[in-house]
Order: C-alpha cells, then sequence, then structure tokens
C-alpha cells in the first residue's frame, strides 16, 4: 500500500507503508481489564454493566439514518469553536466514557496509552502516534460548548444506517425498537447501497468517530488516507472484528483496514489504571501536531 504523506508545490512526497511486524518486545495485550473482566465482555454481572447496556439500548433506538444525515449537516459545518489540537487533548480530562466496559478514566489517558504503547511497537510510524493521540477527540461533542449531546449519539461501537443491522453488533436485540429497522429501503442487506460501494458511501452511526473524521479532513491535515480511515471507523467493530458489512467496502477500504487491525490491539488493550505522565510525553506529540495539523483548528 502507497500513503500520500505530505503535499508541496512540487508534488506529493510518497513513502512505502506497509505494514511491519513489531519488535520482540511487542506491547502484550491483557487477559483482563482494569474492572477484572475479559475485554469487551458486554454480559458480566455488574453496574459498570448494567449502565452500558442502557447505553446501548439508547443508541440502538435513536441511532437513524435521518439523525445521521442531520448531525452531519450540523456538524460538519465546523462552527462551534476555534482550538489547537492539544487544547482538545486538555477537554477530554472532563469526559468519561459511558460505553466503554474496560475503562472509567478521563479520556486524554486513554489517549495517551493507545499512543505510547503504539509508539514503542512502531517507532518509525509518527502518523500512526498521532493518530492514536487524536482518534477520540470528538468525545468533546458532550461538552456544552459543541452542544452537550447524550452519550448515545457520541460514543460506543459504530454501524451502518440505511442497510440491515447486522446481528454481530453489540446488544443487537435493542434494534427492534429503531424505526428503521421496519423501513422496506433500509432492512434489507444491501438497503440504499451496492455491492463494493466504497465505505466513503456508507451513512455510519454518528458519534465522535465521524465527526473528528470531518475535523481533520476539513482542516487540511496531512494525515495519510489510513490515518484518516482509522480514525472514522475505529469503533466499526461489527466490520474490523467481525468481518460484517465487508461485501461493501472497495479496494481502498481493504488496504486500509490492514492497519486499522493493527491499531484496534492497542485501542481496545492499553487501558489501564497505570497513568501516564502527561506533561513529560506532551513535547513529542506537540510536535507531531505541528507536523500534521494546522496551529487552530475550527471544530
Amino acid at each position: 500500500m502507497t500513503i500520500v504523506l505530505a503535499q508541496s508545490e512540487c508534488g506529493s512526497e510518497v513513502v512505502d507503508q506497509k505494514p511491519k511486524s513489531p519488535s520482540e518486545n511487542a506491547f502484550l495485550a491483557p487477559e483482563i481489564n482494569s474492572f477484572g473482566h475479559s475485554f469487551r465482555n458486554y454480559d458480566a454481572e455488574s453496574e459498570r454493566q448494567k449502565s452500558v447496556e442502557e447505553f446501548y439500548r439508547l443508541n440502538h433506538i435513536n441511532q437513524t439514518y435521518d439523525f445521521v444525515k442531520k448531525m452531519r449537516e450540523e456538524y460538519g459545518k465546523l462552527e462551534k469553536v476555534e482550538m489547537s489540537i492539544w487544547e482538545c487533548c486538555e477537554l477530554l480530562n472532563e469526559v468519561v466514557d459511558d460505553s466503554d466496559p474496560d475503562l472509567d478514566e478521563p479520556q486524554i489517558q486513554h489517549l495517551l496509552q493507545t499512543a505510547e504503547a503504539i509508539r514503542k511497537d512502531y517507532p518509525n510510524e509518527d502518523w500512526l502516534h498521532l493518530t492514536a493521540l487524536i482518534h477520540d477527540l470528538g468525545k468533546v461533542l458532550l461538552l456544552p460548548s459543541f452542544g452537550a449531546l447524550p452519550q448515545w449519539a457520541v460514543v460506543g461501537d459504530t454501524h451502518p444506517l440505511g442497510c440491515a443491522f447486522d446481528k454481530s453488533i453489540v446488544h443487537h436485540k435493542y434494534f427492534k425498537e429503531n424505526v428503521d429497522n421496519n423501513n422496506p429501503a433500509y432492512n434489507t442487506k444491501y438497503g440504499v447501497y451496492s455491492h463494493g460501494c466504497g465505505l466513503d458511501s456508507v451513512v455510519i452511526s454518528w458519534g465522535h468517530d465521524d465527526y473528528m473524521y470531518l475535523v481533520a479532513k476539513e482542516n487540511g491535515t496531512t494525515l495519510p488516507p489510513a490515518g484518516l480511515f482509522i480514525v472514522r471507523y475505529h469503533s466499526f467493530y461489527s466490520l474490523h472484528k467481525e468481518g460484517a458489512y465487508e461485501y461493501l467496502m472497495n479496494e481502498e477500504d481493504v488496504e486500509n483496514l490492514k492497519w486499522l487491525k493493527i491499531f484496534n490491539k492497542y485501542d481496545l488493550y492499553s487501558k489501564s489504571k497505570v497513568l501516564i505522565d502527561v506533561e513529560k510525553v506532551k513535547p513529542y506529540y506537540q510536535s507531531l501536531i505541528d507536523k500534521y495539523f494546522p496551529s487552530k483548528l475550527k471544530w
């Protein structure tokens, strides 16, 4: 796979960026999360699990094709706030993800834990380190200055709208109350799509993934396409974990998915109660922000 890293007046800087195997001292995925359960265990009996299931009930009822179209139109204007990437990272100190059964720490720690784990195993892929840092920044949608959207409209696993809900989606049973589920235009295998149409043509449930993708793209980031693909689809677990909806992918999606599967290991299993020293690592990540993003972005 060839990834365009940066644009210049003389053309694009092109490098070969095929996924490589990590070093011998690679990050090892733990068997249990910080609550003593297996990761992404949505059936364990606990107060945390009860709140997670209630989150998915609301998510699956309210995320409709029309709702997502409305959100993309509204937030695609990028007129909420103007600030830097790092300023946005700091805002995540105020955010805890109610959909996550594996972690209840402020989200900035999750970003840095993910980024540092990838940085250790893939030291030369600086774009991947930065992708890890920014992948969840869209969760600022929970904050008042961004509209204070409810958790079900910001976090959690994502899935396509406009076609049938695959049974591999977490807590699939709650889709029976979604109005799209009874709409003959939307409840077939392909729905409004066609085989190999490409994920860029597919309406995905609204949340932090799609929002951060819009912010990065519209503000002219020079992150490679694989980085933007990770940001946009990292919560699309029914695809990259279960293999559902692969029939909608095109060749570019197939190539980018290889990087997303690498990223997912770190996104999921680096969650820990061992916290990162934010001030110690900040200079490195600020240098990457300066390389791939403008100093101020419209959100």
